[in-house]
């Protein structure tokens, strides 16, 4: 994520720009040669005086540990933003001080495409300011979309932020399901995917519930009705499972 975000950001021509990373890439090396970036090992080399926005593109396992690293930078006033999933502003408030103006955000992975769409949430004392500087952050990733509670974090990180990986999975058991029927493997797969991936196009070019579309393309008695009578009994208690197990787990990394 943090690599999606700092190509929207260089693309949209934001900066000057800091990146702390202790193990860079070889991108990461590029672009502070050319200088489009200033790349630096840890926090306490960030020598600019006035930050406006520090955007913490950490697991939360790590910054459970690496928060207290990042107090300076947060007591220069800068803006902090969180893409980990479970961490609390209480918990990073800890870390950072009560007077630190804190936005949490839970983006997800098509934003390094720029397709992607990001829950955030802002306790009081974020300004008004403080919230369209964080939107126009996270729009380098594609849509965003405010929170008016702080629990729902978690739950847009068990269907959006985790949400990708489960339509991966679709089509790994669509192509796999098109092999059993006598598909090549290579077409299965190529089958499987274009069809995700039109499915998902339909879906941003047509503004019907999704459930109109799913009707429309099912006739009365056709193959399509003959599949949906397996799926339908068991699929969307099985989302709901499995979008439930993932809010729990975001719930237990705090």
């Amino acid at each position: 994520m943090g690599g999606a975000l700092l190509k929207g950001w260089l693309a949209a021509g934001f900066g000057p720009i800091t990146v702390v990373e202790p193990n860079p890439s070889a991108a990461l090396k590029s672009l502070a040669r050319k200088r489009a970036i200033t790349l630096v090992a840890a926090p306490s080399q960030v020598t600019a005086k006035k930050i406006a926005a520090c955007v913490v593109a950490m697991k939360p396992q790590v910054l459970k540990t690496e928060a207290a690293a990042l107090a300076g930078i947060a007591s220069r006033g800068a803006l902090m933003i969180s893409i980990a999933a479970g961490t609390t502003i209480a918990a990073m408030a800890t870390a950072w001080g009560r007077k630190a103006r804190i936005v949490r955000a839970m983006p997800n992975t098509p934003g390094a495409i720029g397709a992607g769409i990001t829950g955030l949430f802002a306790p009081r004392g974020v300004t008004a300011a403080d919230r369209r500087l964080a939107a126009s952050l996270l729009a380098a990733l594609g849509q965003t979309l405010w929170l008016s509670k702080e629990g729902l974090i978690d739950s847009v990180t068990a269907v959006s932020g985790s949400g990708p990986a489960y339509l991966f999975l679709m089509v790994e058991a669509l192509a796999q399901a098109g092999m059993a029927e006598g598909l090549p493997r290579a077409l299965a797969e190529q089958f499987a995917r274009a069809t995700v991936v039109g499915a998902g196009a339909l879906l941003a070019a047509d503004k019907a519930p999704a459930s109109a579309l799913r009707e429309a393309v099912t006739s009365p008695g056709g193959t399509t009705a003959a599949a949906l009578a397996v799926l339908m009994p068991q699929l969307p208690d099985l989302m709901k499972r499995a979008v439930h197990a993932a809010r729990k787990r975001a719930e237990e990394l705090r």
